[in-house]
């Protein structure tokens, strides 16, 4: 069984990424299991507050899914040609303390969807830097940009387009099969 943590990088109930993410959880090959982890609890870092009380229980939560995870997707909006700041900041607080070392060599894909004409290039080209920080291994096989969200999702946020739903499905069997094949490898 092949184990995929997905995060959603928006908060919004009916957020296009959110339903990518399920839909990418819905499309996800026989032996492979996406989950979805929770950033709505993970309050913005603040070292203070780190150093009062530790880890806030929302993140040693997904550090332990990260933990579980043979590999990481990042569902990502992009917000003023950019991460936008509250997913970062989620993976700010995983990556404090002994977290870093659960990012180090774990396989990780990023796909996102806009309502824009460009989807989410330049979000994802802006997550490389950090996942080059974290020392994580990118994959670079496939790429996945949605465009033009809004006539693809309905009201509720689920993704509706067939041909969206069949590329999302090739997306995930193809990174869940290379870590089927790094962990052959390992």
């Amino acid at each position: 069984m092949t184990t995929i943590l997905g995060l959603s990088g928006s908060l919004r109930r009916a957020s296009f990424n959110s339903g990518l993410l399920r839909a990418a959880r819905d499309t996800a090959p026989e032996g492979v299991t996406i989950r979805i982890g929770d950033i709505s609890g993970v309050p913005l870092y603040d070292g203070d507050l780190e150093a009062a009380n530790g880890t806030p229980p929302a993140v040693a939560e997904l550090n332990r899914q990260l933990a579980q995870a043979d590999g990481l997707l990042l569902v990502t909006p992009e917000y003023n040609n950019g991460i936008p700041g509250v997913f970062k900041n989620v993976i700010d607080w995983m990556s404090r303390g002994d977290g870093l070392a659960l990012f180090a060599n774990k396989p990780v894909a990023v796909i996102g969807a806009s309502p824009g004409g460009f989807g989410t290039t330049l979000a994802q080209a802006h997550w490389l830097p950090v996942l080059r920080t974290l020392r994580t291994r990118p994959w670079w096989d496939g790429r996945l940009m949605v465009s033009r969200a809004g006539g693809l999702f309905d009201a509720d946020g689920t993704l509706t387009d067939d041909k969206t739903r069949q590329m999302l499905a090739d997306f995930i069997a193809g990174f869940a099969a290379s870590l089927k094949t790094g962990q052959e490898t390992s």
